[in-house]
């Protein structure tokens, strides 16, 4: 037996329906936010590989309520479809799931990885919410072929990782 994860998880699903959470288009990650003063968007991640990213699918609108007067105005809330995740996730260098990433005027501000304990969830969400715009982080580099390192004239080969 197979198990298949749904397109996009209910809880997601409830972002939308019951919290105004919008639909954030692929092609343009961060246009979805362009007008807005501040706005957060949830990759959740697959549920079954990651189900942290339910749990934070449920508390975002009581981060949101938590956090009610710490910026003027209220903060948009946007979600991507599963399918469309990890290209997202690489647009905002993004390598933990799942990740709530924070805009102002639809400029990358700073993201916050997993599930916390609530008290931390809420200090960290709060200095999220008022970070201004910053530079995008860079993806890491793979680092792929390099040569095992050198001993050098006399150490047997392995003597500096300590490895005999």
């Amino acid at each position: 037996m197979t198990t298949t994860t749904p397109i996009e998880s209910p809880l997601v699903a409830r972002l939308v329906r019951d919290f105004a959470a919008v639909r954030v288009d692929p092609a343009a990650p961060d246009a979805w936010c362009a007008d807005a003063p501040h706005a957060v968007m949830l990759l959740a991640g697959d549920a079954v590989r990651f189900p942290e990213g339910q749990d934070v699918a449920v508390v975002l609108p009581e981060l949101l309520k938590a956090c009610e007067g710490v910026v003027d105005g209220s903060v948009r809330i946007g979600v991507v479809e599963r399918e469309s995740e990890d290209a997202v996730a690489r647009r905002f260098a993004s390598r933990r799931w799942p990740s709530l990433i924070f805009f102002r005027n639809g400029q990358y501000c700073t993201a916050l990885a997993g599930m916390h304990d609530w008290d931390e969830f809420v200090a960290h969400f709060r200095e999220s919410l008022v970070v201004g715009p910053s530079p995008l982080p860079t993806a890491p580099v793979p680092l792929r072929g390099l040569a095992p390192a050198r001993a050098a004239p006399g150490e047997a080969s392995g003597a500096k990782s300590g490895v005999m």
